[in-house]
C-alpha cells in the first residue's frame, strides 16, 4: 500500500512506523512513571523517621559561642564563655548549655555547613528549602512562586492518617524585620495554599498559644462548619465553583473543620492537659511551650512541626550587639531547658527513634567580635544539630578551621542538609513535582543526603 506524501514521515518511515514509535515512546514514559512511583514507595517504606520537629533558630546563632567553641582564638575573636566537657569525649560545648552537654551523646553535629546567602531572607530561604535565592539583600518576602517548605512537601507526600494538620508552624511566621513581610521558606509556595502550615501564634500569656485559623469561623461548632462545608461541596458539584482559588479556600475550610470536629486534633492542642511539672521542665516561655506542643502534635500524627524562634529576623539570635549578654541571660538558658526537655520527653515515650529532631539557624556568626560586643552574619560555616530519626548518636561530622570561619573537612551545603531531612522522612530529594504551570521541578536539585550521618 502506498501512502500519500502528506502521510509520510522522514525517508523510509511510514505512518505505521510512526505510530509504532509513538507507542514505544508512550510505553517508555509509562515505564519511567511506574519506576518513579515504585522508587517513591520504596523510599517511604525505608524511611528512617515518620515525623520531624525542626527547631529553627531564626536570625543565626553563634556557633563559636555554643557548639563549636575555639578557646585558643586571639582575644578579638575569642568567646567570653568557657567550654565545658560533654558526653562526647573531646567535644566541649558552652558553659551555658549544661543540660545539652549531658545529652550530646544522643546527637549528631554537622559542623561544616555553608552557603553563599548573607542576608536573612535569602539565607532563610536557602537554609529551609535548599534552593539558592538570586536576591542578595533587601526585604525579600514570601511568594507563591517560592519552592515549598519541607513540611508542605512531607504533608503532601505522606499525609497523616488521622484528622490532624500535616504541617504546623509556631509560634511565629517570622517577619523579615519588624513590620516587614513574612520570610520565605515557611509556606507552600507553588504547591498551593492548601499545603500551607497551620499557624499557631502567641496567646494572651507569655506561655500560651492560639490558632488564628479558627478566628475565621467565630462561634464555630462542628455542626455549623459541616453545614458550610456541605454548601461548598454542593456549589462545586453544580459547577458554580471551579477556580483554583476556590479549591484552595475549600482546602483551608477543610483544615478548620478538621480542627473543630476532630477530638484527636483538639486533644493535641490542649497544653493545659499536661502536668504542670512537665510544662515547667520545658520552660514557661513561648518557645519552651512551643516545643512541648510540637511533641504533642507529632504524637497525634502531625508530620512536621517547625518552631521559628523569632517574631522577626532581628529579634532573637541576630546578635550584632550584646551577643554574649543576650546569649547568657536569655537565649541559651531557654534553648538548653526546652530542647533537652524535648529530647528527654521523646526518649521516655519511645518516640525519638522515629522522630527526626533538627536544630539550626540560617547562618553562623563572624569569628571576629565587632565594636558592639556582637558578631555579624557569617554564611561560610555553621553547625546543624540532629537527633533521632535514624541518626547516629554521639557523632560529629565535618569540622571548621581553627577560626571557625570555613569548613576544614567534609564541607556540606544547605541543600545537602535539606536533602538529608527529606531522605530521613522517606521523600526522595530528587522527587519531581509540578507547579501551577505544570512545569516539572525537582525538590532539591543541588543537594545530596549525607548518608554517613545515619546509623
Amino acid at each position: 500500500m502506498h501512502h500519500p506524501p502528506h502521510c509520510r514521515g522522514p525517508v523510509g518511515v511510514t505512518r505505521r512506523n510512526m505510530l509504532q514509535i509513538g507507542g514505544i515512546g508512550l510505553l517508555q514514559l509509562s515505564v519511567a512513571s511506574l519506576l518513579k512511583a515504585d522508587a517513591q514507595r520504596k523510599s517511604q517504606a525505608s524511611a528512617h523517621a515518620d515525623a520531624c520537629i525542626l527547631v529553627f533558630l531564626n536570625g543565626g546563632p553563634s556557633h563559636l559561642d555554643t557548639w563549636d567553641m575555639k578557646p585558643d582564638l586571639p582575644s578579638e575573636m575569642r568567646s567570653e564563655f568557657k567550654p565545658i566537657p560533654s558526653t562526647i569525649p573531646g567535644v566541649p560545648v558552652c558553659e551555658h548549655l549544661p543540660r545539652l552537654a549531658q545529652r550530646l551523646n544522643r546527637l549528631t553535629l554537622v559542623r561544616s555547613v555553608h552557603h553563599d546567602q548573607v542576608a536573612h531572607a535569602p539565607a532563610v530561604y536557602t537554609a529551609l528549602t535548599g534552593i539558592r535565592s538570586n536576591i542578595r539583600a533587601g526585604l525579600m518576602g514570601a511568594s507563591r512562586t517560592d519552592y515549598p517548605a519541607i513540611g508542605s512537601v512531607v504533608g503532601r507526600q505522606r499525609p497523616p492518617s488521622g484528622a490532624v494538620p500535616p504541617y504546623v508552624l509556631l509560634p511565629h511566621l517570622t517577619a523579615e524585620g519588624a513590620g516587614g513581610p513574612p520570610q520565605p521558606g515557611f509556606l507552600a509556595g507553588w504547591l498551593g495554599k492548601g499545603h500551607d502550615p497551620l499557624l499557631v501564634l502567641p496567646g494572651g500569656r507569655p506561655d500560651s498559644l492560639q490558632i488564628p485559623a479558627l478566628d475565621l469561623v467565630p462561634d464555630a461548632t462542628a455542626q455549623r462548619l459541616q453545614g458550610r462545608r456541605d454548601l461548598m461541596g454542593a456549589l462545586q458539584a453544580s459547577g458554580q465553583i471551579v477556580g483554583i482559588q476556590d479549591r484552595q479556600m475549600d482546602a483551608l475550610w477543610a483544615k478548620a473543620f478538621d480542627l473543630v470536629s476532630s477530638p484527636q486534633a483538639q486533644r493535641a492542642f490542649k497544653l493545659d492537659s499536661e502536668p504542670a511539672p512537665l510544662r515547667d521542665r520545658y520552660g514557661r516561655n513561648i518557645y519552651g511551650q512551643s516545643l512541648l506542643l510540637a511533641r504533642r502534635l507529632i504524637e497525634a500524627g502531625t508530620r512536621l512541626v517547625c518552631i521559628s524562634w523569632a517574631p522577626d529576623a532581628n529579634a532573637t539570635w541576630d546578635t550584632h550587639g550584646n551577643n554574649f549578654a543576650k546569649l547568657k541571660n536569655e537565649l541559651l538558658p531557654q534553648f538548653d531547658l526546652g530542647f533537652t526537655a524535648l529530647l528527654d520527653d521523646l526518649e521516655v515515650r519511645g518516640m525519638l527513634e522515629r522522630t527526626l529532631v533538627v536544630a539550626m539557624g540560617e547562618i553562623g556568626r563572624t569569628p571576629k567580635v565587632n565594636g558592639n560586643a556582637g558578631r555579624d552574619h557569617w554564611e561560610f560555616c555553621y553547625t546543624v544539630l540532629f537527633a533521632g530519626g535514624g541518626m547516629k548518636r554521639g557523632f560529629v561530622f565535618g569540622a571548621s578551621d581553627k577560626h571557625g570561619a570555613y569548613p576544614k573537612t567534609d564541607p556540606v551545603t544547605a541543600a545537602d542538609i535539606i536533602a538529608t531531612i527529606y531522605h530521613a522522612l522517606g521523600v526522595p530529594p530528587d522527587l519531581e513535582l509540578r507547579d501551577p504551570l505544570d512545569r516539572p521541578l525537582v525538590l532539591v536539585p543541588d543537594g545530596h543526603p549525607i548518608i554517613p550521618l545515619f546509623a
